[in-house]
């Protein structure tokens, strides 16, 4: 039976999450948002130790997701990376700085979202 896109998306988001790991991104975490938001299906957040870090997660995360065959539509918060958003549709991907991850919490705002074990 063919995978459904649903699944194949679910499957590229876990995988991204792993790849995020293995380049030392903190506190990684997937939320499916299908069923609370029209803005995407997932929201991935995690976090970097400094600029430098957090600018090379994200983008690992374009190259990643690019090669899965989602295009980044828009991003924002790369020349400050306190906050980098990465825009790819169906899949959000947040990566900050400690300092405005606590600031923003977007795992308590997005709570209704249901959290994938990676």
């Amino acid at each position: 039976m063919a995978e459904s896109y649903t699944d194949r998306l679910k499957d590229t988001v876990t995988a991204l999450a792993g790849r995020l790991d293995e380049k030392k991104a903190n506190d990684i975490r997937v939320l499916d948002i299908s069923k609370v938001s029209v803005m995407a299906d997932y929201f991935l957040i995690t976090s970097g130790n400094n600029k430098n870090h957090i600018q090379m997660l994200s983008d690992e995360t374009d190259r990643f997701l690019s090669s899965k065959g989602l295009q980044l539509k828009q991003i924002e918060g790369y020349d400050s990376a306190g906050w980098i958003l990465l825009d790819f549709g169906d899949v959000i991907v947040h990566i900050f700085d400690k300092e405005n991850r606590l600031f923003y919490d977007l795992e308590r705002i997005w709570k209704d979202g249901t959290p994938l074990t990676i």
